[in-house]
């Protein structure tokens, strides 16, 4: 229990460093490259903080566990919603996230809910079309995320010369770091986390496993809790330094690009991934459906003032997530329901 108590904080520890690096990098790179603290929050940061997902999850398909490795994917993403409530909620957001300022945020939200949809559908129909041995449900999520980030770029586009005024885009801050220079420096804090982020999961398989708490929903309940650690801590160094548009587009980018590694998910699974994994992940999906689509009220609904738990706020998103992992657990699959330890997280480990 201490080991793994010490590797989780030591690996924690360092995520939260390289997080905090990552947000500061993604930031020069918005400024330098005009792209906007959006547009790089939803593609560039969110792919970053979204990479341990991909290493923990290719490890835990190649040695068969399937349902860890979707359970994860879209528990993450359910974990980023509840970091997003969380944000509404500190100082330096002042209620930002849920409100018309943020409004810009909706469509990468609405995006989300698409292809969080068009996940879950792939699961309960179980698809088994494939091109060779690659899940046609896969290919498709990438394609619409290639539409989705194009319909984003240039709403960003034509939306830009109408928010000059906002205080994101016209803070001036004097960067020592050139764009080179911080591409180099984003890329090798998004190479510690890849590295740090199966060490945290690790542990915390071990840690549920050593307390009584097993059981596959603990524990992938736990692994998702813990690859999200990345976008906590980047999303709460870019809501310090003041680029809460940065914040916002990593949490709402990496739920899209949660979806979009289903796909080389798929291609190391020896099989269909789809007509392999349990159907009670659409219920996980659907529960990310319905917090997202309640964040984007919040950031469409024009009241300043909100009453809490009955209109869009951080509470009520924070309260909804709480109530999906309720729902989750008493639909769980009763074939990994059972009382004890995690079986498949200790051969994980012990594969691995």
């Amino acid at each position: 229990m201490v080991a793994a108590t010490f590797q989780f904080l030591v690996a924690a520890a360092v995520i939260v460093v390289a997080g905090t690096f990552l947000s500061k990098f993604a930031d020069v790179i918005a400024e330098e490259t005009g792209l906007g603290r959006l547009l790089i929050g939803s593609i560039l940061l969110a792919g970053g903080t979204s990479l341990p997902e991909l290493s923990v999850d290719i490890s835990a398909v190649r040695q068969g566990f399937v349902d860890i490795a979707v359970g994860d994917l879209v528990g993450s993403s359910l974990a980023n919603l509840l970091i997003l409530g969380i944000i509404d909620l500190l100082p330096g957001s002042r209620g930002r996230a849920l409100s018309r300022i943020s409004e810009a945020h909706a469509l990468p939200a609405a995006l989300g809910i698409v292809m969080t949809a068009l996940a879950a559908m792939a699961i309960v129909t179980h698809s088994s079309l494939a091109i060779y041995n690659v899940s046609v449900a896969a290919v498709g999520l990438v394609l619409a995320y290639g539409f989705g980030m194009r319909m984003i770029y240039r709403n960003q586009k034509l939306a830009a010369p109408y928010h000059s005024s906002d205080p994101d885009t016209k803070r001036e801050v004097h960067r020592p770091h050139p764009l080179l220079k911080a591409i180099v420096g984003f890329g090798m804090a998004a190479a510690v986390i890849v590295m740090a982020a199966p060490f945290v999961a690790d542990a915390a398989g071990e840690l549920a496993e050593l307390s009584g708490l097993g059981g596959s929903f603990i524990g992938t309940t736990l692994v998702a809790m813990s690859t999200s650690l990345p976008e906590l801590v980047a999303s709460l160094a870019a809501l310090r330094m003041g680029a809460a548009d940065l914040a916002l587009g990593n949490v709402l980018g990496s739920n899209v690009f949660n979806m979009v590694l289903l796909l080389p998910l798929d291609i190391v699974y020896t099989g269909s991934l789809f007509e392999a994994v349990s159907a009670t992940h659409a219920i996980t999906a659907m529960c990310v459906i319905v917090v997202t689509g309640i964040v984007v009220m919040g950031q469409l609904y024009q009241a300043d003032r909100r009453v809490r738990l009955v209109e869009p706020d951080g509470w009520l998103i924070i309260a909804l997530v709480i109530g999906s992992l309720v729902l989750i657990y008493y639909h769980r699959d009763p074939a990994s329901a059972g009382h004890g330890c995690a079986p498949e997280l200790v051969q994980l480990r012990a594969r691995g």
